[in-house]
């Protein structure tokens, strides 16, 4: 099973567990041992079973200059071109016919699903659960989506929440809005994010056949799914030309979904306010919240990260959360995780920065 709890009634919204006055949970810190004293249990999620998202306070920096930087320049000069290709994609787009343009705007819905309904929400927070056609067609477009497969992009993203903007954070916001947008990709990991990624207890991915049989033939998909598929469509069906064929639903799609979820890494880790947790960098931003189908509510997200919604405003602005409802109304999702607004004042109240009493 991917997951590890249950919730009695199919579809329906979860509830909060009873509030405790405290809870502690075991950090580790090399090979000490120590206990935090938490309040509200909820605020972690419960009982659902996974910490490997909840920020671990008791790790530490290692003390002493910090590794030297390896460029990829493989990838340097693939992102180069690929931009390129992204700029002649815009140049092409009074040539196109307006089929083509809605085509890639589909492309662009299915892929950017395929990241925030499948990799994050599903498969790197359990915050819902998914029966096995809804798997199978979130993996497919998380292929057409090309972020690395679904266990990888899991696992880093798993990594990114348990130590956020410190060395073992793969996008670290500390570092600049240019690492944290794209410069992680250009450079070696970090020796901490590579260490603390082999430390997390990712069996539920290891279990799930569908992750397995994706990272088993990602290449092979990713060929398919995010150059073949949108290009042969339009060229093939409605006569566009071989070339805006390619350099539109294909290519411009893929860097505008890229640069979409690159910004909830940069952007909303930089850029808002903080009404939940002023204590921390990621904010909400409704600009990435529209351009990321519901994903730019990061503030909310990283204090409540098994919420399905990532957010407390249901389908504002968020397209994502929109598809995951209509999934279970179709019976093909179930077991939605959602924060109670009690939980959700409590905690404005308690850490907000206040910018919540104006809306």
């Amino acid at each position: 099973m991917l997951f590890v709890f249950n919730v009695p009634s199919q579809c329906q919204l979860s509830k909060d567990l009873p509030s405790s006055t405290i809870t502690a949970r075991a950090m580790r810190n090399g090979g000490a041992g120590m206990e935090k004293a938490l309040s509200n249990q909820e605020d972690l999620g419960g009982d659902r079973g996974m910490t490997d998202d909840i920020f671990d306070e008791s790790y530490c920096e290692k003390e002493g200059p910090k590794p030297a930087k390896r460029y990829v320049w493989r990838n340097i000069v693939l992102m180069s071109l690929l931009h390129l290709g992204g700029l002649y994609g815009l140049w092409l787009i009074p040539a196109a016919k307006p089929v083509t343009l809605a085509w890639g705007f589909l492309c662009f819905l299915l892929s950017a699903l395929g990241v925030t309904a499948g990799a994050h929400r599903l498969w790197s927070h359990r915050s819902y659960k998914a029966g096995l056609p809804l798997r199978i067609f979130l993996a497919i477009a998380n292929s057409m989506a090309f972020q690395n497969d679904i266990y990888e992009w899991a696992r880093d993203h798993r990594v990114h929440h348990k130590f956020s903007e410190t060395d073992a954070d793969p996008h670290n916001a500390t570092r600049g809005f240019f690492f944290s947008h794209v410069g992680w990709l250009l450079v070696r990991k970090h020796p901490d994010v590579i260490e603390k990624g082999r430390k997390l207890d990712l069996a539920d991915l290891k279990a799930d056949k569908v992750v397995m049989f994706q990272r088993r033939f990602y290449k092979l998909s990713v060929v398919a799914m995010c150059f073949l598929f949108p290009t042969i469509v339009p060229w093939c069906f409605w006569g566009e030309s071989l070339r805006n064929s390619f350099f539109l639903p294909a290519i411009l799609r893929y860097v505008v979904v890229l640069n979409a979820s690159w910004l909830v890494n940069s952007a909303a880790h930089m850029f808002g306010n903080r009404p939940y947790d002023r204590n921390i960098n990621p904010r909400e931003n409704r600009w990435v919240t529209f351009g990321a189908l519901g994903e730019g509510f990061h503030n909310y997200h990283h204090t409540f990260p098994y919420d399905y919604s990532t957010s407390e405003f249901g389908w504002h602005y968020n397209f994502t959360t929109a598809f995951i409802d209509l999934m279970c109304l179709l019976g093909l999702a179930s077991d939605r995780k959602k924060v109670s607004k009690e939980t959700i004042l409590a905690r404005k109240i308690r850490t907000g920065d206040g910018s919540h009493k104006s809306g």
